[in-house]
């Protein structure tokens, strides 16, 4: 895998960090591989997060997924992957990925990652 995904994304600042709000991203074209078949992964993402200081800005998530389109790697690990990337460039307040694969051998898969950022010790 490499490693130099993630320094595709890019953020903005959150136009409104006092406030909790919720930003959903849909991605329904989402592709990778199977690492034992070599056959293409279809799904959709589904991205929900409580922004802190920064959002994810979109074109460059989009050209982040793209990266996955020929890369050999099961589904739950492609979930947290993105989620552990995400995470790490936005660091939001909390994050939901959901993963919805389409039917491979009359068998649909879907993967839900979360996070939760820590609260101070008071």
């Amino acid at each position: 895998m490499n490693d130099r995904f993630r320094d595709i994304l890019q953020t903005f600042n959150n136009p409104r960090p006092q406030r909790d709000y919720t930003i959903e991203i849909v991605c329904p074209e989402f592709t990778s591989v199977c690492p034992k078949t070599g056959q293409p992964d279809f799904g959709t993402l589904r991205i929900t997060y409580v922004p802190e200081a920064k959002c994810v800005e979109l074109k460059s998530l989009k050209l982040y997924l793209q990266q996955y389109r020929n890369e050999g790697i099961f589904y739950e690990a492609v979930t947290n992957r993105i989620l552990d990337d995400l995470t790490a460039v936005v660091s939001p307040r909390r994050m939901t990925l959901t993963a919805s694969f389409t039917p491979r051998g009359g068998i649909t898969t879907s993967v839900t990652a979360t996070y939760q950022a820590s609260t101070p010790s008071q």
